[in-house]
């Protein structure tokens, strides 16, 4: 199977979630989509950053400060650019909670390809069968076989049904795919 992504195999496994700058020049974001599986792990995520990665690296700049002349002090440097990454991905989770757009999974159509259902796919060209998970681009990860409705293979299925061949425009060329089965 092809990959669609420009990520390394490495690089897939986290993918940023929302570029922030957009929010603080005060342009509109669109709202995110997400799980209820998925939300409930960004919520985790933000608890595990506030409560402890936040105290963490505020003991670190205090020890830092302790070493002596702040101007010469590179452990102080690199505790506050810490602190400082902390926060912005602690800001980062806030923002992506208070614009989702919670998935029930219990409400999923079956009969057309949506966020958060499972879809098995046959490549036609390279005859692979593939099954993915189709969720919100926050929770993308193809290590674990979720893709993003905004990917481009993501966004050619949604909408098809069972059966239907899907032709999927890709930088590579355009790629066929059967879809075999959706389930939640």
């Amino acid at each position: 199977m092809r990959f669609f992504l420009s990520l390394s195999p490495k690089e897939a496994g986290r993918v940023p979630l929302r570029d922030l700058s957009k929010r603080e020049k005060g342009e509109i974001m669109a709202e995110i989509v997400l799980t209820k599986e998925g939300y409930k792990k960004l919520e985790e995520e933000l608890d595990f950053y506030i409560k402890h990665k936040r105290p963490e690296a505020a003991e670190r700049v205090k020890l830092a400060r302790e070493f002596g002349d702040l101007s010469e002090n590179a452990e102080y440097d690199a505790a506050k650019d810490e602190q400082g990454i902390v926060e912005g991905h602690i800001r980062e989770l806030e923002e992506t909670l208070k614009l989702a757009k919670v998935i029930d999974g219990e409400a999923i159509d079956t009969t057309v390809v949506s966020v958060g259902c499972f879809v098995k796919i046959h490549d036609m060209e390279y005859d692979e069968i593939e099954e993915f998970k189709i969720v919100g681009s926050a929770e993308a990860n193809y290590a674990d076989h979720k893709i993003s409705n905004e990917s481009i293979l993501g966004a050619a299925l949604i909408g098809h049904k069972k059966n239907e061949i899907v032709d999927v425009k890709a930088p590579a060329g355009v790629s066929r795919y059967k879809i075999l089965n959706i389930r939640k």
